[in-house]
């Protein structure tokens, strides 16, 4: 069932991981602080877990590698951080309708493009009503369509969320890691009620 994400961490082989959270996220955190409960799906090492916990939000990352939940809770607590091993497909019931916010980053990216319906659905489970997810989608990786990263052109994206979400905001970041100029899209839903 696609890649080992554990064995990956486990042998250090995080790519994707760049020591730091996401630009396109510290961008728009400077203009637009972020409030209420917020769960960071595929969280990795924690980056944007702590990022978004600074802002003074309750935060809960989650992962399915156990090997990444746990060199993120090595980092020191910077606010109200927590992390859970769990998986985007099957979180557990008691995060249902939780949440003000959902993060995402490099979850969508790393699923196989036919599970995308069911990642959908999870994060609209999760959301309060109105809640608001807010996302960076690669719309251009390096290796399209080998991937992960796997790609995603804007009329999916539109196609994929309108049964649950309603888009808000659509750019493209200023910010971005070296070398991922250009290849991101930026966007703010919220959950139709």
């Amino acid at each position: 069932m696609g890649l080992d994400w554990e064995q990956r961490y486990q042998s250090l082989d995080t790519p994707w991981d760049k020591g730091k959270a996401t630009p396109g996220l510290l961008e728009f955190l400077s203009n637009h602080p972020l409030s209420g409960k917020i769960l960071v799906v595929g969280c990795g090492y924690g980056h944007d877990v702590r990022a978004l916990s600074q802002q003074g939000c309750q935060v809960v990352g989650v992962d399915f590698a156990p090997s990444a939940i746990a060199a993120a809770q090595s980092f020191p607590t910077v606010g109200d951080e927590t992390y859970l091993i769990a998986d985007i497909f099957n979180l557990p019931k008691e995060l249902d309708s939780s949440f003000d916010w959902v993060w995402e980053h490099t979850c969508f990216c790393a699923i196989a493009p036919e599970q995308r319906p069911n990642y959908v659905k999870s994060v609209a489970t999760v959301l309060k009503r109105s809640g608001k997810l807010l996302a960076v989608f690669f719309v251009n990786p390096p290796n399209q369509g080998n991937g992960p990263p796997y790609g995603v052109k804007v009329n999916e994206l539109d196609e994929l969320f309108a049964p649950h979400f309603t888009l808000l905001e659509d750019w493209q970041p200023a910010q971005a890691y070296p070398g991922w100029e250009g290849r991101e899209r930026m966007r703010l839903l919220q959950k139709n009620d």
